[in-house]
């Protein structure tokens, strides 16, 4: 008998292809696996995890999993949107685990992480969009980890109210929610989200707890314009958000949102530099750059400059 798989992505299934172009020598790594990596992958199967590492296909894995971090993606695989970038399955989720969020705190406690990001599919299944169970695995990774920081990346709730204040109540130690792109790119690259019910989110994370950290992100290469970024960065600074990520986008499969063009590296660095001029605490601009990349240097370079500019009386 032949068991039909479920498609990952029915929502581009109709799709004409686009080809993908041959990436640059700057965005080429290595290929990592080390005896800490297959640990890394080990207690992610053992606590029965998923890891947005592995869903996204990100290019960091090896690097990161070598280094025993991994970027838990809670609330199942199978995401309720259908962003034309990215390479999380797309379809009906299953309920959520109510024992997921002990399963997260163990798995932190085993890898002894100084610092943890937790992410999560989309579930507009949901009447709270999935905010208390974030809520709940933020709590429950405190308890068992009383010394170690948290980073939530969550989905947008959209459409579901005040929901969101249980994840700020929760009081994680940084607060991300990408924008992912320009807004003119939204009905192409993020049909199921609106721009400025993003940047509202991650205004009223600031306004819940003025010293907790914000944090977003986007993609380059998409067909956005270095105008278009720069607007981009005056709304988040007008949210008040703290740290900004621009990363390249790369392409998952001929069905995806094609590639633009590959931004240089120079091109990185100058929107870096753009970019702490406008005011960010931190800025991380590199062509391999994602949301949780080295995302424990980043906090306690985050936490340096907000001591220096408090000194400084900025």
């Amino acid at each position: 008998m032949t068991i039909q798989l479920r498609p990952r992505h029915p929502e581009k299934a109709h799709k004409a292809d686009s080809a993908i172009p041959r990436k640059p020598k700057w965005i080429r790594k290595k290929k990592i696996e080390s005896a800490e990596y297959y640990e890394t992958r080990k207690l992610m199967r053992e606590h029965d995890l998923a890891t947005v590492c592995e869903e996204a296909a990100c290019p960091n894995i090896g690097e990161c999993w070598s280094k025993r971090h991994a970027t838990m993606m809670i609330m199942g695989e199978v995401c309720t949107r259908g962003c034309s970038f990215c390479n999380v399955t797309t379809g009906k989720p299953d309920t959520l685990d109510a024992f997921e969020p002990g399963r997260v705190a163990a798995a932190v406690k085993k890898l002894g992480l100084r610092h943890v990001v937790i992410t999560s599919v989309d579930r507009d299944d949901l009447e709270d969009g999935g905010a208390e169970h974030i809520a709940q695995t933020i709590r429950a990774t405190r308890h068992q980890n009383p010394g170690t920081t948290i980073e939530v990346l969550t989905p947008d709730f959209l459409g579901k109210g005040e929901a969101a204040q249980a994840v700020f109540e929760a009081a994680p130690d940084v607060f991300n929610h990408n924008l992912e792109t320009v807004p003119r790119l939204y009905p192409r690259v993020r049909p199921g989200a609106r721009y400025y019910t993003s940047l509202r989110l991650l205004d009223d994370a600031k306004r819940a707890n003025p010293q907790l950290f914000t944090k977003s992100g986007i993609m380059v290469g998409l067909g956005e314009t270095l105008d278009d970024v720069r607007q981009v960065m005056d709304d988040l600074r007008a949210a008040q958000v703290d740290f900004l990520t621009v990363g390249q986008y790369l392409q998952p499969t001929p069905k995806h949102h094609p590639i633009d063009r590959f931004w240089s590296p120079e091109e990185f660095a100058q929107l870096e530099q753009i970019a702490r001029a406008k005011g960010f605490l931190h800025v991380s601009a590199t062509p391999l750059t994602r949301s949780s990349f080295h995302a424990d240097e980043d906090f306690a370079a985050l936490k340096e400059a907000r001591q220096m500019a408090l000194a400084k009386g900025i």
